[in-house]
């Protein structure tokens, strides 16, 4: 959990990097760190080059030097291994350790995140080093995680990669036999007899475009490698810390739904999660809020860490407006309500070179402790010490549930068909949207995951049926729970094989349908269907299915298959098995989870005027309310229950209407 249990204090602080600045300027940063209630850095993130000059030197002294420092000033570190950018020396003398492109094309040194996987000097140099920075530190007390690598991602393509491919296809497979029947290779003569001619997937093999594959089985077997083969270089790093110090915490920096790494996969090698969020200006607060949602939910709705996020401005976005005045306190307080545990911010000092030099910091190239943005963190420092560990390791009360699924991801959007508009993300925040605006808690589960503690569960566009989840989803549903799917479901197993027997495959018994053909229609056109009497567009595919047991709900009004089903429910055991179509427009998920919640005893945190969100966290201490006003105008909300602002120490009872500021937000321990 976090930063781990029993913390009695939110961590606050961010990226350090004292390592580009003379000694003095390191003065003044512990000045103005203590002054914005800062108490937590992440140390040593990118000081590969400098602390590795050669094959066989290590140079700390300047590490050690601050590592006395920021211990000397009270500070708890967040240390990281360094290894997210190899140094200069390695890639001319170990050229393996250079990625090789999806379109075939060799990478030199320079930039980041350039390291192949799969590079035996990586594999060597990167724990080698992470193990000597822990067996040197192991006696700072001052440690309370540690950081490896960053923002681990991207994909390589090159000859050390291919081979551990084929290897990791034999392990798979077992036989060269069953690896060909997974991926049909009778198709189009593609029947393989030995591991070695199989050749990755890419712009020189099986792809014309990088989301358009020939072989999709072939295709994604090379995503979920690339995803093992980078999580055995965060374990490696791992295990050499251990082997020094074997009760500090180890996380890295994830990133939010980032496709190329199968995050729930690695939560289980993760001690906890972390991640840094950056979201984008036009971003929804529903958008933003689902990804702290699935960071809570790849580990078991444990708390996380916020590692990142900028307290004024990012730089690589090709328009960088600054966040004004209250939202980084806002956006801050909604990763809290939604399980951030330690609100972290990159970076704490503004670097004077290179790519990030306009990215926001704590401290700007002024240097001055009276700027706009140091004033409001300073302001939300205090705020964050005034509330010591009233929300932390706090869970979040839901009672309904989104599935998601790399391995979907992946399959779905490499599908040849219906269509290329088809994305998972689209069909999983058109739920996720209509559940926030309700005040409805929500996890994000994975197929591995618990169903009985949810009443109603939802898995938009499950395309791939994984071995087992039909029957899991049975007897979720037998027991009396509320399941939810839509078009496109059903259609695959696990290998990208379509199931024989008609659509949605292993879930045509719990649905009560059989869906016959797929329509995908183009932008801009459209059919119709009426929903408890108020009309809705379907749109992006249209599935023309049939009745077998289900009632339908809602119809097509358009088209030759006007007049059938759109919109099923089917009653299964004890509960109900709802089947989506189609693609409707927005309003329609919230009038139709409106009902289906109703139905099923779902309530709200709170009910609330639009754009004023209400999320809850539960520990030891009592339930903490958080109200936060994504408006540009102030509004009121009423409490049904009486509540304290543990800010301002004002008591409220249960039927005063509270007015929140434009922007603003109330964080209320409950009472009774």
């Amino acid at each position: 959990m976090a930063y781990g249990k029993g913390i009695k204090k939110i961590y606050y602080g961010g990226d350090y990097n004292p390592e580009q600045w003379p000694e003095d300027v390191w003065r003044e940063d512990m000045r103005l760190m203590k002054k914005a209630h800062i108490n937590i850095v992440t140390l040593n993130v990118f000081s590969w080059a400098a602390l590795q000059p050669d094959e066989e030197t290590y140079s700390f002294e300047k590490l050690d030097k601050i590592m006395e420092f920021v211990r000397g000033n009270g500070l708890s570190v967040c240390m990281a291994t360094s290894t997210g950018a190899h140094p200069a020396w390695m890639a001319k003398r170990h050229p393996d350790i250079l990625r090789t492109e999806f379109n075939g094309m060799k990478r030199k040194f320079g930039g980041r995140h350039n390291s192949c996987p799969n590079s035996p000097a990586y594999r060597m140099y990167a724990p080698r080093l992470a193990g000597k920075l822990a067996e040197r530190y192991k006696d700072f007390d001052n440690i309370v995680a540690w950081h490896v690598s960053n923002e681990f991602g991207g994909e390589c393509y090159c000859e050390n990669c291919e081979r551990a491919f084929q290897k990791w296809l034999k392990k798979r497979y077992g036989t060269i036999e069953k690896m060909n029947q997974s991926f049909n290779t009778s198709f189009w003569g593609h029947t393989f007899y030995d591991w070695d001619e199989v050749v990755l997937p890419n712009l020189l093999s099986e792809h014309f475009e990088a989301e358009r594959t020939m072989f999709q089985g072939i295709s994604l077997d090379y995503r979920r490698f690339n995803s093992d083969s980078i999580l055995e270089c965060f374990q490696m790093e791992y295990d050499a810390i251990r082997r020094e110090m074997p009760d500090v915490p180890i996380t890295t920096n994830l990133m939010g739904f980032y496709k190329p790494l199968d995050y729930q996969k690695w939560a289980g090698s993760m001690d906890f999660i972390s991640w840094d969020s950056y979201p984008a200006p036009d971003d929804s607060p529903a958008a933003i809020a689902m990804n702290h949602d699935l960071m809570r939910g790849i580990k078991g709705q444990d708390s996380f860490v916020l590692m990142e996020q900028t307290p004024s401005v990012t730089n690589w976005l090709p328009y960088n407006k600054l966040k004004r005045p209250g939202e980084m306190r806002r956006l801050s307080f909604q990763a809290a309500a939604h399980g951030a545990d330690a609100i972290q911010f990159f970076q704490i000092r503004r670097s004077i070179g290179a790519c990030e030099k306009y990215h926001g910091a704590v401290i700007d190239h002024a240097g001055r402790d009276d700027t706009r943005v140091f004033r409001e963190v300073e302001a939300l420092g205090q705020e964050l010490e005034t509330l010591g560990d009233l929300f932390l390791e706090g869970r979040t009360p839901s009672e309904t549930a989104i599935v998601f699924d790399w391995d979907n991801w992946w399959a779905l959007e490499y599908s040849a068909g219906p269509s290329v508009l088809m994305k998972y993300l689209d069909a999983v925040r058109d739920f996720y949207t209509a559940f926030f605006e309700r005040n409805i808690p929500i996890d994000m589960i994975g197929v591995q995951d618990d169903l009985s503690g949810y009443k109603v569960v939802v898995a938009p566009l499950l395309y791939m049926t994984k071995e087992g989840y039909a029957d899991k989803l049975k007897e979720f549903v037998k027991a009396g729970g509320v399941f939810i799917t839509t078009y496109f479901s059903g259609i695959v197993d696990e290998h990208d094989l379509v199931i024989s027997g008609g659509y949605p495959g292993e879930l045509k018994d719990l649905l009560g349908i059989w869906v016959e053909e797929n329509d995908a229609l183009p932008e801009g056109e459209q059919n119709a269907f009426t929903y408890h009497g108020k009309g809705y567009h379907a749109k992006l595919i249209c599935d023309l299915l049939h009745l077998e047991g289900a009632g339908s709900l809602a119809e097509y009004e358009k088209d030759f298959y006007q007049g059938m089903p759109v919109l099923t429910k089917n009653r299964y055991g004890k509960g109900q098995a709802y089947y989506v179509g189609s693609r409707p427009t927005p309003d329609f998920y919230s009038h139709f989870l409106g009902d289906v919640l109703r139905e099923a005893g779902v309530m709200p945190v709170l009910d609330t005027p639009e754009g004023i969100e209400a999320a809850a966290r539960d520990n030891r201490n009592g339930r903490t309310l958080f109200l936060i006003n994504h408006n540009a105008d102030s509004s009121k909300v009423v409490l049904e229950k009486d509540c304290l602002d543990v800010i301002s120490r004002k008591q409220y009872q249960a039927g005063d209407a509270l007015e929140i500021e434009a922007g603003g937000v109330l964080v209320l321990k409950q009472e009774g």
